[in-house]
């Protein structure tokens, strides 16, 4: 078996700043949800503890995407998606939602430059206007950036 190649982190100088997307299991439409959007807002609001900064973010129904910084050695990205992706379980549970709730794994991206990052947000805040949830992007509440993150 070939082994996997390990994530870039580790081969950083200083704390890069990520683009991660989670997709639940199946594809359940389970994310775009008052409940949840709370459980990840108290999740940023208590990051800064553990050394992680959750920045932009949007909730799809399906899906999230995010974007994340981490200062603190002791804890690397699998580790915060883990965490965060464990969080919303715990609040999915207690509204009687089943589980699983995700599908393995995440998909992330290291962000090279701020052009990188505005344009990114552009493209992802725009998610559920495509999808046909609302007319604009601002109208969706399920999003918001909990910290700004600078690159």
């Amino acid at each position: 078996m070939k082994e996997r190649l390990h994530r870039l982190e580790c081969h950083f100088a200083r704390h890069p700043v990520w683009f991660v997307t989670a997709c639940t299991w199946q594809r359940a439409e389970i994310l775009a949800d008052a409940g949840v959007h709370a459980a990840l807002e108290e999740f940023a609001r208590n990051g800064p503890e553990r050394g992680t900064w959750l920045g932009a973010y949007v909730l799809m129904p399906d899906h999230f995407h995010a974007f994340v910084a981490l200062d603190d050695e002791r804890l690397d990205l699998s580790s915060w998606m883990k965490s965060l992706k464990n969080a919303l379980s715990k609040d999915l549970r207690n509204a009687g939602v089943p589980s699983p709730h995700w599908q393995k794994g995440f998909f992330d991206h290291v962000l090279r430059s701020g052009e990188s990052m505005s344009g990114k947000w552009a493209y992802v805040r725009e998610n559920p206007v495509r999808a046909g949830l609302v007319k604009k992007a601002e109208d969706w509440p399920f999003q918001g950036e909990p910290h700004t993150l600078e690159m």
